[in-house]
């Protein structure tokens, strides 16, 4: 039987799950992530579980932080926005955006946030390039090592690449991100910046001791998890995830353009119809605090005893629920979390955007350990809450249907979906029948 081991290596838990041709579940496991060893002791720890051996392993990762990504624009509303967007889209924790013409300030707030890679972009195609030249001769000239995505003007790339050529910079060029105003395309940009993940970064974290498991990463975590749910719109059409995670809460949503949304360009920055947002003060652990805080801001009712318990937990990330009064807790924190990220996610993120036409999505899935380790009809009501928001500013799915991807094969789907996409849309097919 031809088999494909999927492996996540986060930077808590690693988990895996094993894979028929058919899309069939076989197997599944986790093991907390060894980083203070080698993460491929993990790894390993969990293939020795096996029941046979795979023809094939793909492993995506988050661990040791991710990919941290800094986000140098033209102006921060149109090239800079973009820029962020795509960076999310390609899986990368955004630490950084700078607009306008760097200086030495800007420089040097740009090292203090340790990028793994700056994504450079300016300019519609045949537009000013001016900013663009001055931050490539500025990035050129700066002690900044780490590789630089450019995804600017195309009229001005072989400039850009001169500069930066001329004093070793490593680089790779990529499609415009914003070809003209009202246009956004996140592509080539996506995929440059993963290659440069691949090759240049997550075998420069220390998490492994030789070239192995470079080797087997294929995608940063989140990168893998928003292909898989492409593929599972492209099985039930428009789709919203939401994830629930200790420090984040991550939303994704694919859309499928129709009508006048397909046709008529009408923001500034233009759509973005696969999409990812974070938000890195919602979290069940680490920034559950966060989570009260941002209930209040949004005047959704949150009593005395949940807002402490968000205290005690962010003092304690590794506390566990003890007892039903405290699960009831952890359950209100996961559904402030849903319902707030949910709404930053589909509100306009500038004065120049519309909000995201999200009211005809079919499908929210939810995810996360506070669903997936909870009774299933508590875990769906953290999700129908999000369903039900019709006071949060953004357009609600009016008719969708919920599920929890309780098995966690999301980001098996979008490790699957380039080389196996049979495969990978028969796994998608399990997730909405999980439930069923």
């Amino acid at each position: 039987m031809t088999t494909f081991w999927c492996v996540d290596v986060g930077s808590t838990f690693t988990k895996a799950v094993l894979v028929s041709a058919e899309g069939e579940v076989l197997h599944s496991g986790s093991t907390p992530t060894t980083i203070g060893t080698d993460v491929l002791d993990g790894v390993d720890a969990l293939r020795a579980r096996l029941p046979s051996e795979p023809e094939q392993t793909l492993v995506c990762s988050s661990a040791g932080g991710g990919l941290r990504l800094a986000v140098v624009g033209y102006e921060r509303e149109v090239t800079g926005e973009a820029g962020y967007r795509v960076g999310l889209s390609a899986g990368a924790r955004v630490v950084h955006v700078a607009a306008g013409e760097l200086d030495g300030a800007d420089i040097r707030a740009l090292r203090e946030q340790r990028p793994d890679i700056v994504l450079l972009v300016g300019g519609t195609d045949g537009g000013n390039s001016a900013v663009l030249l001055h931050n490539a001769t500025r990035l050129a000239r700066a002690r900044i090592t780490v590789p630089i995505v450019v995804a600017g003007n195309a009229d001005a790339a072989e400039q850009v690449a001169g500069i930066l050529r001329s004093t070793g910079r490593r680089f790779v060029l990529a499609d415009n991100v914003v070809p003209r105003i009202g246009a956004i395309s996140p592509l080539s940009a996506r995929t440059a910046i993963r290659e440069v993940f691949l090759q240049h970064v997550i075998g420069g974290k220390g998490l492994s001791r030789g070239p192995r498991f470079a080797s087997l990463v294929r995608a940063p975590t989140p990168d893998a998890v928003l292909s898989g749910v492409a593929v599972l719109a492209d099985v039930v059409g428009d789709v919203m995830v939401i994830d629930i995670g200790g420090a984040t809460t991550d939303v994704y949503s694919a859309l499928i353009p129709q009508g006048e949304d397909a046709a008529i360009e009408r923001d500034v920055v233009g759509t973005l119809w696969q999409a990812r947002t974070v938000e890195a003060d919602l979290g069940m652990r680490w920034s559950a605090a966060g989570v009260a805080e941002a209930a209040a801001r949004e005047r959704i009712p949150l009593p005395p005893e949940v807002t402490a318990y968000a205290a005690a937990v962010s003092a304690d990330p590794a506390h566990l629920p003890q007892g039903p009064a405290e699960v009831g807790h952890d359950l209100a924190l996961a559904r402030t979390a849903a319902l707030v990220a949910a709404r930053r996610h589909g509100r306009p993120h500038t004065s120049a955007e519309s909000p995201r036409p999200l009211t005809d999505v079919g499908l929210v899935v939810g995810s996360g350990g506070v669903l997936r380790h909870n009774p299933a009809e508590q875990a769906l009501e953290v999700v129908r809450a999000v369903t039900t928001d019709h006071s949060g500013g953004w357009r609600v799915p009016e008719r969708a249907k919920v599920e929890v991807d309780t098995a966690y094969l999301l980001f098996a789907v979008g490790l699957l979906a380039p080389e196996h996409p049979e495969t990978a849309r028969a796994l998608a097919g399990r997730i909405i029948s999980a439930d069923a």
